[in-house]
């Protein structure tokens, strides 16, 4: 690492001021912060040191979705070979490399069309590059399915980089997330590579010949068209073995970045907790009303409140998407009502509205819309308690 430092250092004058390659300075500087820790400390002022900045918590996060990036390699190929009756005849690696090889291109085309405008931007600007797309580049790829065409991916990330995160001044000033906001440009301009039911797999050449890609439901399709029996049991919806977007299937490999996140203390679990509850309060409300009503056709009405909690992205989203730190509530009871409404809402979108079977990524965007107002009557009803503790003189 030192000599690595030492040709950083050497070629460091040619992107600054004056230097031949001056107009990449803000690709030299992400590219230094992004292997070493800045060496800028604050000269005036009172200040409070810590031993980690912002690109590390992003990184954090980053390692926080690893369980689900790689168990959603494995269960692309899972899914592929699973379907045309081959699976058994596959090693775990031979799996997982098939899985690899279709979702590694969306991951590094995120990153590549991501960065590549925010350096513009940046040095538009004057400015640093900013961390938060090292999360964002990591997330869209998550949230979509392996068989979305890589120039949808470059159209969904330069919209969520321009108009959801420039267009507001840049990272930090977004009010939506930016993640979400790709894949609701997809679902919207793109529903049938969107749909949410329906997964595509790919086509394998066999002794009959090449099989054609064609599509596996997910439990959410087999709700929405009530064929209750024919969904996964609750322990494959659980551990992921199942259709669905690409790390959104195993709530098992999210739980496990949810514990890094809490642990570190850069995932508010009031957030997680209370969506949770608000999840379960209403599926609770739907399961109380269609038990004994068998006239009620809305298969949402009979299933267990807690299958809520591994449909769809619900996990998924709860966990890294409704915590991101911009967007969200920013007061402490403001969380607790903010992840809560996410929560109910998720459902009521699922069950009363069919044509968007994720209701989570709706709920969510909503959410993100109203955070700073939720934040706004905490903040004046903690205002009001407090001046009736005092008597104001006249």
């Amino acid at each position: 690492m030192k000599g690595l430092r030492n040709y950083l250092d050497k070629i460091k004058p040619n992107f600054s001021k004056g230097g031949k390659f001056e107009k990449l300075h803000s690709f030299y500087d992400a590219i230094d912060t992004l292997l070493f820790v800045p060496n800028k400390v604050t000269s005036s002022g009172s200040h409070i040191r810590d031993a980690i900045d912002m690109k590390r918590t992003m990184f954090l996060v980053v390692i926080a979705l690893i369980p689900a990036l790689l168990f959603g390699m494995w269960n692309v190929g899972y899914q592929h070979f699973n379907m045309l009756g081959l699976y058994a005849d596959k090693t775990f690696w031979e799996v997982f490399a098939f899985g690899l090889i279709k979702v590694l291109p969306i991951v590094v085309v995120s990153y590549a069309t991501g960065l590549t405008i925010e350096i513009i931007f940046a040095q538009y600007r004057g400015h640093d590059v900013p961390e938060g797309f090292f999360v964002t580049g990591m997330l869209i790829p998550l949230i979509l399915p392996v068989s979305i065409p890589l120039w949808m991916v470059v159209l969904a990330t330069t919209f969520a980089v321009i108009i959801g995160v420039e267009a507001f001044g840049g990272a930090g000033m977004n009010i939506f997330n930016p993640a979400l906001l790709a894949r609701a440009f997809l679902f919207f301009a793109y529903p049938s590579q969107m749909s949410g039911d329906k997964v595509w797999v790919a086509g394998l050449p066999t002794a009959e010949g090449v099989v054609d890609g064609f599509s596996g439901a997910t439990p959410l399709a087999h709700i929405a068209q009530n064929e209750l029996p024919k969904m996964a049991s609750f322990s494959d919806m659980f551990y992921g073995f199942i259709p669905g977007s690409i790390g959104e299937t195993s709530t098992f490999a999210i739980l496990i970045g949810a514990l890094l996140l809490i642990w570190t203390g850069i995932g508010s679990w009031k957030i997680m907790l209370s969506g949770v509850l608000g999840a379960l309060s209403l599926g609770a409300l739907l399961q109380w009303i269609g038990h004994g009503n068998p006239e009620i056709t809305n298969a949402y009405f009979h299933i267990p409140a807690y299958y809520h909690l591994v449909l769809g992205g619900f996990a998924f989203g709860i966990v890294f998407m409704a915590t991101d730190p911009v967007s969200a509530s920013q007061t402490e009871k403001g969380k607790w009502i903010y992840g809560f409404l996410i929560g109910v809402f998720a459902v009521l979108i699922r069950a009363f509205n069919p044509a968007y079977p994720e209701g989570v990524m709706l709920a969510i965007l909503l959410l993100n819309a109203w955070a700073s107002l939720i934040d706004h009557y905490v903040i004046e009803a903690n205002i009001k308690k407090r001046l009736k503790r005092i008597k104001i003189k006249v």
